[in-house]
C-alpha cells in the first residue's frame, strides 16, 4: 500500500487541477457577460487583458481601466451606432418671416461595447419663404443682413481718402447688436484663410455689427438687414460673404452709436 499511495495522491491532486482548470480559463464567455457601461459586479475570474490572472471585468467600462478579460473583444465586439440618412429639410416654420428650418436622422443600431457614439441626429438652419400658401408674394421687407469681418473695414478707410468718395462717407455710423439664434454647420467648418472669421458666429452668444459707408443706403443712412423696427421677438435673417452657405437668424438686441463686442465678435454689414 505504501508504494501505491504517492500514485493515489498524484491523480487526486491531477484530478483536483483539471477541475480547477476551466475556471482558470473563465471570462466573458464563459460566463455569458456583457455589460453596459460601469458595473463592477460583472465580473470574472481569470486571465486580463494585460496578462495578470485574478478578477477580471466584462463591463463597457473595463476598456478605460484595462483590467478586462482576455476574451472580452471577442465575447462582447464593439457595435457602433448607425443612423440612416438625412431627412428633406421641413419648410420654414413661417411664411415670409425669417424662421428655422429642420432636418433628422434616426438611429438604426444603438452602439455597443464601447462602438462609436451616434452623431448629430437633428440640423437647425435659416430660412425664409417669399410665398405665401396661396402663392403670393411676400417676404421681401427682410432682405438679408449680408456681414464680414470687422478687419474689411480697416479697407474702407483707406478707400474713404480716395478723391472719388465725397465727404458724406465720412458721416458717423452705428451699431446693432443681435443675439445668434442658429446657424448652418457650414460656418464652423470654414478653413480658408479669409474667411476663418465665420468660425467664431456661434448659437446664443451676442455679436456686434457695424453699419458703415458705403454699406448706408444713400436715402435712409440705413443697412439693409439692420432690423430696424424690430423687436426683440422677431427673427432676422443674415448670411456671410464669401460662403452663402453660411447662414442663420438672430434676434435684434439694440442699437448703439458704437460696438463694444470683442473682436472676434465683431462684424460689419455689406
Amino acid at each position: 500500500m505504501s508504494a501505491r499511495a504517492p500514485a493515489s495522491v498524484l491523480w487526486m491532486v491531477l484530478l483536483a487541477l483539471w477541475r480547477l482548470w476551466p475556471r482558470a480559463e473563465a471570462g466573458c464567455s464563459e460566463e455569458r457577460r456583457c455589460c453596459p457601461g460601469r458595473d463592477p459586479s460583472c465580473a470574472s475570474t481569470g486571465w486580463r487583458m494585460d496578462r495578470v490572472y485574478g478578477t477580471c471585468f466584462c463591463d463597457e467600462a473595463c476598456k478605460l481601466t484595462g483590467d478586462c478579460c482576455y476574451d472580452y473583444s471577442q465575447a462582447c465586439p464593439a457595435l457602433p451606432c448607425i443612423v440612416g440618412e438625412w431627412s428633406h429639410w421641413s419648410g420654414c416654420a413661417e411664411q415670409c418671416k425669417p424662421n428655422l428650418r429642420m432636418r433628422r436622422r434616426y438611429v438604426k443600431q444603438e452602439p455597443k461595447n464601447g462602438g462609436e457614439p451616434c452623431p448629430l441626429l437633428e440640423e437647425k438652419s435659416g430660412c425664409l419663404e417669399y410665398l405665401t400658401y396661396q402663392g403670393q408674394d411676400c417676404g421681401h421687407e427682410h432682405v438679408p443682413a449680408f456681414i464680414t469681418t470687422s478687419e474689411y473695414s480697416k479697407e474702407r478707410k483707406r478707400r474713404a481718402v480716395s478723391p472719388l468718395w465725397s465727404s458724406d462717407t465720412e458721416e458717423a455710423g452705428y451699431c446693432v447688436e443681435f443675439k445668434t439664434e442658429s446657424l448652418s454647420h457650414h460656418c464652423t467648418v470654414e478653413n480658408r484663410p479669409y474667411a476663418r472669421w465665420m468660425q467664431y458666429l456661434r448659437e446664443g452668444y451676442t455679436v456686434c455689427v457695424a453699419c458703415q459707408p458705403p454699406a448706408m443706403n444713400t436715402g435712409n443712412h440705413r443697412c439693409s438687414g439692420d432690423g430696424l423696427g424690430s423687436d426683440g421677438n422677431k427673427f432676422l435673417h443674415w448670411q456671410a460673404v464669401g460662403n452663402p452657405q453660411c447662414q442663420g437668424t438672430w434676434k435684434k438686441v439694440r442699437q448703439v452709436e458704437q460696438c463694444s463686442c470683442p473682436g472676434v465678435h465683431s462684424f460689419i454689414f455689406t
